[in-house]
């Protein structure tokens, strides 16, 4: 059922790992606040092996028997031709794209010194490079919309974690993976912005298949009909209003999403300095950094050190 606010109407929604988890939640939920949606799922394992189309077309029945649009896709958007297609789908289902949504991830945990680099690599590969290919083949359509006088209204949407904020405990690759998002991020939203895009990252906390198994205990779904904390239907509210024209203004941001709550995640700054004016020696600096750090903050804890 559309909801009464219809905070995306007309809008086309591009969700990549969309056929379950969080991505799913995000289909829905752009959907039913109007949107028509290109669903890309490749439906892998958990550890990326494997593939099927079955989570993809799921996921556009459940929108259409609801009333909405969608189309599924199937591309592997962590190569140039899959990314090229997933905007070549929206642009050939619905005649446009007004926001890209990356979400597409798996896990392969190992503590540094078992990690393998093959590992490394194909973490890297879905998660980084998965959100630099079908942002650049975006971003490129809309610039070449806003050198053609009709400026969009262009919203990107990144997912990062907060193991790339704080650091997670097993997870260097996907640690190092969701913290060069941030940064790309950062990047995209400086560049983009003269063309009508505007570039945000969200850091979920929810129940997916990444999460039941490394952090089961905090994970698990409530009995009875109380607050399921862990839902990644917490998430979306918060993504669809990024997505949308609502939220104009706001770009190169950064929020963590778990529950109901919204934090909006402020990065390095400059805490405490000292300016000798010329160079240190090394117990100079030494002396100077012990005292620096007395007057600092104490840091988050990482992940999975709680």
């Amino acid at each position: 059922m559309p909801s009464p606010t219809a905070l995306c109407a007309g809008r086309v929604v591009a969700v990549t790992g969309a056929g379950r988890g969080l991505g799913r939640a995000h289909a829905l939920a752009f959907a039913a606040e109007g949107a028509k949606v290109v669903v890309n799922d490749l439906g892998v394992g958990l550890d990326g092996s494997g593939a099927g189309s079955g989570p993809a077309h799921e996921v556009v029945e459940e929108i259409r028997a609801a009333g909405g649009e969608a189309v599924a896709h199937g591309g592997d958007i962590a190569t140039a031709d899959g990314a090229a297609s997933l905007v070549a789908a929206a642009l050939d289902s619905f005649g446009r794209l007004d926001t890209l949504v990356n979400n597409a991830g798996f896990l392969r945990d190992r503590m540094l010194v078992n990690l393998d680099e093959d590992d490394w690599d194909a973490v890297m590969r879905v998660h980084l490079k998965g959100h630099f290919l079908p942002l650049k083949h975006a971003a490129a359509h809309w610039r070449t919309e806003a050198k053609a006088g009709r400026v969009p209204e262009a919203r990107v949407i990144n997912t990062s974690s907060g193991a790339g904020l704080l650091g997670s405990v097993g997870q260097g690759n996907y640690a190092a993976a969701k913290a060069g998002i941030v940064g790309l991020t950062l990047v995209a939203a400086a560049e983009m912005g003269r063309y009508g895009v505007q570039v945000n990252a969200v850091a979920p906390a929810a129940r997916t298949r990444m999460t039941e198994e490394t952090f089961a205990g905090t994970m698990a779904a409530p009995g009875g009909s109380g607050f399921d904390a862990m839902a990644p239907e917490n998430v979306s509210p918060l993504v669809v209003w990024l997505g949308s024209t609502a939220s104009a203004g706001v770009s190169g941001r950064v929020f963590e999403a778990e529950a109901g709550r919204i934090t909006v995640m402020e990065g390095w700054r400059p805490g405490p300095t000292a300016d000798k004016g010329a160079r240190w020696t090394p117990a100079e600096a030494g002396e100077t950094a012990t005292k620096l750090l007395a007057a600092a903050g104490t840091p988050e804890p990482v992940y999975g050190t709680r």
